[in-house]
């Protein structure tokens, strides 16, 4: 398939992740696609969204809409950014730098993962500013160095992922043989020569590094499997205490932990059940944002992740409670179906559909979304 035809295939967010099915190897593709245990948690996010349903209302002017949102005292011209996700570059070669490029087209944040194939410097200078650095604690040594490093290139926003103290199991990681550092087999060898433009357009940009770590002055090693486990409140304490700039707090699903967060100093909350990819039994991200806005109150900044696949998600979390939202695997879908056209493609359905959602729903502009605009019956029904 080349590349003229691919993007106008992509329709949708599920085409976006057809297409990459195909162009992808399955050990890249399931390591995006994938989530922890049974995988139920991955679909349930999605299906728990799907079922908010929304109250058209008619007769209003809704010609000219804005989607224009602030957070944390930073102007951005969607309500939407980009979820950490670390060595986004497995997905195809330069993904990294796609999600920058698209960052800075839309000014909107683009995170930087711990684990990313970029270093933060380059993200930094990429996204012209606009990176966020994501952390997990379990090198506590390593993430000073990096909080000091981000601080130095101007990083003004970080995150602790606190909702990966133990690594659930990951079946078709397992299966595919996937690990990092890599372990290169028959299997894996014959995956790659059956997907040769990736594998080729790898190997020539090559093969991905976690570069945070490979620039990392104390010379720190990624494990993948090395337990956080050790991760707690004096952690989080440590680092609120480190970082000067606006501390975010993401994998928060519990009211009573949101509320200690807040207490302990942290600027936001990310409601978020890692995408599905950690504790399988866990309930719905959606599910746990009402609660936690009701005990935080209307003023505390909160951003949701988990399930998000389409503009309509997106409303119904911010008239949920969140005041930003952040997209994880769709991003991948697309830069996996066709590359830096497939990102844009992908961001283009998502701002239409937003947009339109928003036009449908009676609104002019996306600060105006709130609970009102959730069918009766449904709020009547909820379980939360």
């Amino acid at each position: 398939m080349n590349n003229i035809t691919a993007s106008k295939k992509i329709h949708s967010v599920e085409d976006a992740r057809n297409l990459a099915k195909k162009r992808m190897p399955k050990l890249m593709f399931d390591f995006v696609d994938g989530a922890s245990g049974d995988e139920k948690l991955c679909e349930i996010n999605t299906t728990a969204l799907d079922q908010i349903r929304l109250e058209p209302k008619v007769l209003r002017n809704v010609e000219n809409r804005f989607l224009k949102k602030k957070f944390l005292d930073i102007d951005f011209d969607q309500p939407f950014g980009f979820s950490p996700m670390g060595m986004c570059n497995l997905t195809w070669a330069g993904a990294d730098e796609m999600l920058a490029k698209e960052s800075v087209t839309n000014n909107i944040p683009a995170c930087v993962s711990m684990a990313s194939s970029t270093s933060l410097e380059k993200m930094f200078e990429l996204s012209e500013g606009r990176s966020w650095l994501q952390l997990y604690n379990f090198q506590e040594n390593f993430v000073m160095e990096l909080l000091q490093r981000a601080e130095q290139t101007g990083y003004k926003v970080a995150i602790l992922t606190v909702d990966v103290p133990i690594q659930f199991r990951r079946a078709k990681d397992n299966k595919n043989g996937f690990t990092v550092p890599f372990k290169i087999g028959p299997k894996q060898l014959f995956d790659f020569a059956t997907h040769p433009l990736w594998s080729l357009t790898t190997l020539l940009s090559g093969i991905p590094k976690p570069m945070n770590y490979e620039t990392s002055k104390n010379g720190n090693k990624f494990v993948r499997s090395e337990s956080r486990g050790a991760t707690d409140w004096g952690t989080l304490k440590r680092v609120r205490d480190t970082w000067k700039g606006k501390l975010i707090v993401k994998g928060v699903m519990s009211p009573e932990d949101a509320v200690k967060i807040k207490d302990a100093g942290a600027d936001a909350i990310q409601v978020s059940n890692h995408g599905g990819r950690q504790l399988d039994s866990a309930m719905a991200a959606i599910e746990a944002l009402p609660l936690i806005r009701n005990i935080l109150g209307k003023e505390f900044p909160i951003l949701f992740d988990s399930g998000i696949r389409g503009g309509s998600d997106i409303v119904r979390a911010l008239a949920l409670g969140a005041n930003y939202v952040m997209l994880g695997r769709p991003l991948m879908y697309g830069i996996g179906a066709d590359g830096e056209k497939g990102l844009r493609r992908i961001l283009d359905i998502i701002k239409d559909e937003l947009s339109t959602a928003l036009g449908l729903v009676g609104l002019t502009d996306v600060n105006d979304i709130s609970s009102e605009i959730i069918a009766k019956k449904f709020i009547q029904n909820m379980k939360y």
